[in-house]
């Protein structure tokens, strides 16, 4: 149960939150009695539901630290959510302890955590801005003092294009960051698919966020590899072919022993801005 007794200003406790559902996924304790139930009505029909998120938060610090690993000190993560432990920053800066990350979501709860989970950190910043508004994200003051955007940045989409509907043309959207970030920037992103899975289970997550303060898009494959039109892929493993793969395996020792239940709800890949 989350340790705030009341909710704080602007924020609606009697629907439930993606970043909230996600904490709770992760085992956190930043969420109320709506999104524990929401998220248990989707477990009932996905069990793997924590090895999901688990292992998107994998790909997230495994991706983190290859980027750094390259020469990248600059990060955006957009969707950040709640996580308490194993952030973006703590990957980078286990690699180089002179990145600089900054955090971003719309949801009202992770500004009031945010001054907490992040302090006595350094190079980090947290602004509330929405994906979709590019100069809130990439003109915010803090943004700009964190960050010098004439250098390459690490963009981070981590299940957070799924909460775009194909009108809003989230392909597109992703393409104009990319323009406007320096030539060597990267993009690493993970996305939420329907594909090999049984209908109760996606009917279950689609209910639940159509429910929730942000209704949810699970896309294919094809539709995934779309957002990497135009920019080179990585290998996602040592010996791969660069192309998309399913999130557990990213970066993974041993792909193989990777590819859960849990890995499989979800698409990814790593990519470079050409010059």
């Amino acid at each position: 149960m989350s340790d705030i007794e009341e909710a704080p200003p602007g924020v609606d406790i009697t629907v439930p939150s993606p970043a909230r559902l996600y904490d709770y996924y992760l085992g956190g304790t930043d969420n109320y009695e709506v999104d524990r139930q929401a998220a248990e009505s989707i477990r009932a029909q996905m069990p793997e539901l924590e090895d999901a998120a688990w292992a998107n938060r994998g790909f997230l610090q495994r991706s983190t630290k290859w980027l750094a690993e390259q020469g990248v000190r600059q990060f955006i993560d957009i969707g950040a959510g709640l996580p308490t432990m194993n952030n973006t920053h703590d990957a980078a800066q286990a690699v180089a302890p002179d990145a600089r990350v900054v955090y971003v979501d719309n949801d009202p709860i992770v500004r009031v955590h945010a001054n907490t989970l992040l302090e006595g950190s350094s190079g980090t910043a947290f602004i509330t801005a929405d994906l979709r508004d590019i100069d809130a994200v990439l003109g915010h003051e803090e943004t700009l003092a964190t960050l010098d955007l004439g250098k390459p940045v690490g963009l981070l989409l981590m299940a957070v294009t799924h909460f775009l509907s194909d009108e809003e043309d989230p392909w597109g959207l992703v393409r104009r960051y990319m323009d406007r970030l320096a030539p060597g920037s990267y993009l690493a992103m993970s996305a939420a698919t329907p594909d090999r899975h049984s209908d109760g289970a996606v009917d279950a997550i689609n209910d639940v966020y159509a429910r929730s303060t942000s209704t949810a898009y699970m896309r294919s494959r094809p539709d995934v590899e779309r957002f990497f039109d135009g920019m080179e892929i990585v290998p996602p493993w040592k010996g791969a072919e660069p192309k998309v793969c399913y999130i557990g395996e990213w970066g993974a020792e041993d792909p193989e022993a990777a590819d859960s239940d849990g890995s499989r709800w979800a698409y990814c890949a790593v990519a470079r801005r050409a010059e």
